[in-house]
């Protein structure tokens, strides 16, 4: 043993002589290719002068040994396209270097300029080139570019029609008033009113509002048909569509992309007809928090709100109380309308205020989201001051009401604080679910006045179905021809504009076949 250190120590110190070895790794060999993890990055439509999401391109290198490879853009699509190229922000690189059995990641955006006036759709295409070891390779870029009508800080100062040959793009941009600096997307101001004709479609960028302190109608001149199969299906053109403004596929359904429809205290006599809203932190919200009247108003029919939340709004969060219906100190009507996937309330009433729900459908499944809420929630106490009680009416008649809070098979799905107190409340005919005032007559009457804690079966939910989501009823439903008088008139028509059973019309906003 006392001759091996001496020999360890002669070796180690003839290694140092030694040529050093790279690993094969990160050998340069002067063949091989690339590989993509796709071979077309494609913008679904997006809105021209808006930037895009992210897309990420992955280019691998399965060779052994390292390669040089050099990337551009060919220049096609002009400046519409733009690139990070493993961490760099660059049009092109000349000399990139990817280890054996490794990979980079090319990060690429777009920002589509305006193509005119032409309303359709219109394409625009690039090519990420890579040249590595002589082999020439591309991935195709391709967007679907879309003009607009783009609102930033609009003061709508006078009577206005929007037109319909092109989408609407609402986008907040700072303004200054009275030293003060706020954002506005549009604000139509007081005495003035807006109208939003039949097909239009709104989108919303993150944060942005139409806020209304005069009047918004919309739709209100619509008429479909009067025959017994003139059905306005979800697809029907003629509904006008409040959304966000990213259109990829993946956003389809995310909640909190916008802010909402805001009406102030100075509004009057809105009416939103035939629309859907959608992936909102609020779907109308009615702001009169210092209970001014009259208050601001809104009328609703045929209409589906989904998709709202304000949990995780994809801005700062600057509407206090999210929900499908928000209004504080504001008068509500609502019939033949659907109102689900609400994070936070279906229905949220705070202060004074009349409210007006016939025969809608609150299917408030949230599988998306730990709700703890009840779907139609009222207070009679003053926003600004909750020892204040103001006068408050609530009429519900005819509908169901109905969700998934958190899962539980009794969960309730209505909060009426202080009903006692109330100017009036009027619920009847309605299926609901409550555990909390299931026999307490002051709020849901009798046995004979409403149906409580029994499954409306709708067609397909998010808990029995991983489809499409329907709201219909199932043949035995037992909000079909209840057997009980109807609370008031049936309006002639359902949501889909289908003519109601005049003698035992079907609970909900659909009217059973």
């Amino acid at each position: 043993m006392r001759h091996l250190f001496p020999l360890l120590l002669l070796v180690s110190c003839l290694l140092t002589f030694l040529p050093g070895c790279e690993p094969k790794v990160d050998l340069l060999q002067t063949t091989g290719r690339l590989e993509f993890d796709r071979d077309t990055v494609v913008f679904d439509t997006v809105f021209t002068t808006v930037k895009t999401v992210t897309k990420r391109l992955w280019v691998y290198n399965r060779n052994r040994g390292a390669v040089k490879t050099a990337i551009n853009l060919a220049g096609t699509a002009g400046n519409t396209y733009s690139l990070v190229i493993n961490g760099d922000a660059t049009p092109s690189a000349p000399d990139v270097t990817i280890r054996g059995q490794d990979s980079i990641l090319v990060l690429v955006r777009a920002v589509l300029g305006d193509n005119g006036s032409a309303a359709k759709p219109f394409l625009l295409v690039d090519q990420l080139q890579f040249r590595t070891n002589g082999n020439e390779q591309d991935v195709k870029l391709v967007a679907y570019g879309q003009n607009a009508y783009f609102h930033r800080a609009d003061f709508v100062s006078r009577n206005t029609t929007w037109a319909t040959d092109k989408p609407h793009v609402i986008i907040n941009a700072d303004v200054v008033q009275g030293g003060r600096t706020f954002s506005v997307g549009v604000q139509v101001n007081p005495n003035v009113t807006l109208r939003i004709p039949k097909g239009a479609r709104i989108y919303c960028h993150a944060g942005a509002a139409l806020v209304v302190a005069g009047t918004l109608l919309v739709n209100d001149g619509y008429q479909p048909g009067t025959g017994a199969t003139d059905t306005v299906k979800a697809n029907n053109r003629d509904i006008v569509r409040f959304q966000g403004d990213r259109l990829e596929s993946f956003y389809a359904n995310v909640p909190g992309q916008w802010a909402g429809i805001v009406f102030t205290e100075t509004s009057r006599g809105n009416v939103i007809r035939y629309a859907e809203i959608k992936n909102a932190n609020a779907g109308v919200f009615l702001s009169n928090p210092d209970n001014r009247t009259p208050r601001p108003d809104i009328t609703l029919e045929n209409t589906v709100i989904r998709n709202i939340s304000g949990a995780n709004p994809s801005y700062v969060n600057n509407l206090e109380l999210p929900g499908g219906i928000v209004s504080i100190s504001g008068d509500v009507k609502a019939t033949n309308c659907l109102l689900t996937n609400c994070g936070e309330y279906a229905v949220l009433g705070v202060g004074g205020g009349i409210y007006d729900f016939n025969f809608c459908t609150f299917a408030n499944y949230t599988p998306g989201f730990n709700r703890d809420t009840q779907s139609l929630t009222f207070t009679n106490e003053k926003a600004t001051a909750p020892a204040t009680k103001l006068p408050l009416t609530l009429s519900l008649r005819n509908s169901i009401v109905w969700g998934s809070n958190l899962g539980s098979e009794m969960n309730d799905e209505l909060f009426v604080k202080n009903y006692a107190e109330y100017t009036s409340l009027n619920i009847r005919n309605t299926l609901l679910r409550t555990k909390e005032y299931a026999t307490i007559a002051a709020v849901v009457g009798g046995p004979a006045d409403n149906l409580l804690n029994v499954d409306p079966l709708f067609k397909r939910n998010p808990l029995n179905s991983f489809g499409p989501l329907d709201f219909m009823l199932q043949p035995t439903s037992p909000a079909i021809t209840p057997k009980r008088l109807r609370a008031g008139a049936a309006p002639a028509r359902d949501i889909l504009n289908l003519p109601r059973n005049a003698a035992a019309p079907s609970l909900g906003a659909y009217e059973s076949k």
